[in-house]
C-alpha cells in the first residue's frame, strides 16, 4: 500500500513537472510572438505605457468666485458630497468670513489638532492658501472658475448696486463706467464688488496697478496651486474637463443652471462702456486672458472631437433629467421658470417648477438639482451637525 501511494505520488510529481514545463514553453512562445509583432508593426513607438487605474478625487477645494456660474458648480459638489458621505468645511452662516481673507477658524467645528479633517471646501471665501491648507488634506485638488470681466461687471452692478458705494452713485452701468475713477474709493466697504472682483476673490489687491512683473508673479503662484480653472462662457466644456480631472462619471456633473437672471434684467452695453469696463477691471482681464488660454490648451489636449461628443452627451443627459424633473417650457424645450425671492439689487433671479407627481428617489434627486444655495446649505448643516442650530438661527 505504501509503495502504491509512493508510485502514485511519483506519477503526480512527474505530471505536475510536465505541466509546468508546458506552461513555460507556451508562455515563452506567446511572449516571443508578441515581441515580434510589437516591433514589426512599429507599435512600440506609439503605445502609451499602462497607467494606474483612475481613482475619483474626493478631497476638493473650489474657490467660488462671484457671478461666474459658481452656484451651479456648488450644487454639483453638494450633491456629490452627499452621495459619497463626504465631510464639508461648512461656514457658520452662508460664507467663510468673506470679504476678509479666509481663516481656518471660519469653518464650523474646525479643530486645530485635526488638520485636514474636511473633504470639501467650497463656499464663498476670499482665498488665502496658508489657512486653507489647515482645513483640507494635503492631496486636495484645487479648482475655480473665471468669467469675461465685462460681463461680470454688468452682473455685479445688477446684483450689488445697493451694496457698493461706487455703484450707488450711478443710475446706470453706462454712467458708472464713465465716472468710475471719480466715484470709486478703494477702501470703502463693499467697493470690491465694483472693481477687479475676481482678482479680489483670488485673495489679491484689487486696486493694485499692473506694475512690471506683479501680475505674472501672481499668476505663476496661482498656477502652482490650482489644478484647473474653468471658464464660465464655456460651461459644458468646463464640466467635461472637471470630470476628467476628478475622474468622475458624466452623471456626477449633470446640472440645471442655478441662480440665473431673467434675460430682460441683463443690461445692454455699448462699445464705449465695454471698453471702459475692460480697462477699469484690468487685473481681472489679465486673469481671465491667462486662464482662457490655458483652458483652450486643455481642450486641445483633450481632443476637439472627443470634447464635442462628450458635451453632446452631457446636454442630452441634462435634458433627459429635465424631462423627468421639470415642467417643460414649450418655447425652449427646457424647464419652466419662476421668479425667486432674493435681495440682489435689480437682478431678477429664476428658479424651476418641478413636476407635481414626483415621488421617492426621483423627488429627492430633482429637489436637490433645483435647490437654491442657501436652502441646500441648511440641509447640509442639519445632516453634518444634527445637534446644532441650522444656518441663520
Amino acid at each position: 500500500m505504501f509503495w502504491r501511494k509512493a508510485v502514485m505520488s511519483s506519477r503526480h510529481r512527474t505530471q505536475a513537472l510536465q505541466l509546468s514545463l508546458l506552461f513555460i514553453v507556451l508562455t515563452s512562445f506567446s511572449f516571443m510572438v508578441h515581441t515580434i509583432s510589437y516591433y514589426l508593426t512599429g507599435s512600440h513607438s506609439s503605445q502609451i505605457p499602462l497607467e494606474s487605474p483612475c481613482i475619483p478625487k474626493k478631497n476638493l477645494v473650489f474657490l467660488k468666485t462671484h457671478k461666474t456660474a459658481s452656484s451651479t458648480i456648488l450644487n454639483i459638489l453638494y450633491r456629490y458630497g452627499e452621495a459619497h458621505n463626504l465631510t464639508f468645511a461648512l461656514p457658520f452662516y452662508d460664507h467663510l468670513g468673506y470679504p476678509e481673507r479666509f481663516k481656518a477658524g471660519y469653518v464650523k467645528n474646525f479643530d486645530m489638532n485635526r488638520p485636514g479633517q474636511f473633504n470639501i471646501l467650497c463656499n464663498h471665501m476670499r482665498f488665502y492658501h496658508p489657512e486653507v491648507k489647515k482645513v483640507v488634506p494635503s492631496d486636495s485638488f484645487y479648482f475655480s472658475i473665471v468669467r469675461d470681466p465685462i460681463r461680470l461687471a454688468e452682473s455685479s452692478f445688477a446684483y450689488y448696486r445697493f451694496y457698493s458705494p461706487a455703484f450707488k452713485k450711478a443710475d446706470s452701468l453706462d454712467e458708472f463706467a464713465a465716472s468710475a475713477e471719480s466715484n470709486y474709493k478703494g477702501l470703502e466697504l463693499n467697493n470690491h464688488y465694483a472693481r477687479n472682483l475676481m482678482w479680489f476673490d483670488f485673495g489679491h489687491d484689487n486696486n493694485m496697478e499692473d506694475v512690471p512683473g506683479y501680475v505674472n508673479t501672481i499668476l505663476a503662484q496661482l498656477d502652482r496651486i490650482f489644478g484647473l480653472v474653468l471658464v464660465a462662457e464655456y460651461f459644458d466644456e468646463s464640466l467635461i474637463l472637471l470630470k476628467e480631472a476628478l475622474c468622475w462619471n458624466l452623471e456626477d456633473v449633470v446640472y440645471f443652471k442655478l441662480n440665473a437672471r431673467s434675460s430682460n434684467s441683463v443690461a445692454p452695453m455699448n462699445a464705449s462702456t465695454m471698453e471702459r469696463l475692460q480697462a477699469w477691471n484690468h487685473l481681472d482681464w489679465r486673469l481671465y486672458s491667462h486662464y482662457n488660454a490655458s483652458f483652450w490648451q486643455r481642450v486641445s489636449n483633450y481632443g476637439t472631437q472627443k470634447m464635442e461628443r462628450d458635451v453632446a452627451q452631457l446636454k442630452a443627459l441634462s435634458h433627459r433629467l429635465a424631462s423627468v424633473c421639470l415642467q417643460i417650457n414649450n418655447s425652449t424645450g427646457f424647464g419652466a421658470s419662476k421668479p425667486m425671492a432674493h435681495a440682489a439689487g435689480t437682478a431678477k433671479l429664476l428658479g424651476y417648477v418641478l413636476k407635481a407627481n414626483l415621488s421617492g428617489d426621483d423627488l429627492e434627486l430633482c429637489h436637490r438639482m433645483v435647490l437654491p444655495e442657501k436652502q441646500h446649505l441648511t440641509l447640509l448643516q442639519r445632516r453634518q451637525y444634527p445637534k446644532t442650530p441650522p444656518v441663520g438661527k
